[in-house]
């Protein structure tokens, strides 16, 4: 998984338009890039919700922000619509950023081990360096877990 002091990944993907996305368009700009297991799940809307709730805080505060799964670009339009999003959601289906941030682990859940998107937000500066990794995200408070660490 990054840490604090690596460098933002390149990476290219597309967006629940359908749309490519590159790590490049946010260059010279504070970036929160979260990563989250599912679409229209109760954990992931009310993360996804919380920060958008608070993307007029995080906009002032000078934040891009990049929501990330292995959803299909349909499923990531339709979640995206339905909460009315003002931040793009990533359709990285071939788990490729996924990778490169290093979430695609072993989970266990009731018993059961198994492969999936382990729930991170990543914070970057404007030279692309990590500057926080949140790993213990909550779901219902994931904005001011962001701003813990100004």
């Amino acid at each position: 998984m990054l840490k604090v002091g690596d460098r933002l990944p390149e990476f290219e993907s597309v967006n629940q338009d359908g749309e490519t996305v590159k790590s490049g368009d946010f260059s010279g700009k504070k970036l929160v890039v979260f990563f989250y297991p599912k679409a229209n799940t109760p954990g992931c809307t009310a993360e996804a919700c919380d920060l958008n709730d608070n993307i007029l805080v995080l906009k002032r505060e000078g934040y891009q922000l990049l929501g990330v799964s292995a959803d299909a670009v349909k499923a990531q339009k339709k979640f995206h619509e339905k909460f009315g999003f003002q931040y793009p959601l990533l359709a990285d289906e071939d788990k490729e950023v996924i990778e490169k941030f290093g979430v695609w682990q072993l989970k266990k859940f009731m018993g059961r081990e198994f492969m999936g998107i382990l729930r991170t937000t990543f914070i970057f500066d404007e030279n692309g360096i990590c500057t926080r990794v949140i790993d213990k995200v909550k779901t219902k408070e994931a904005a001011a877990q962001i701003f813990e660490s100004n």
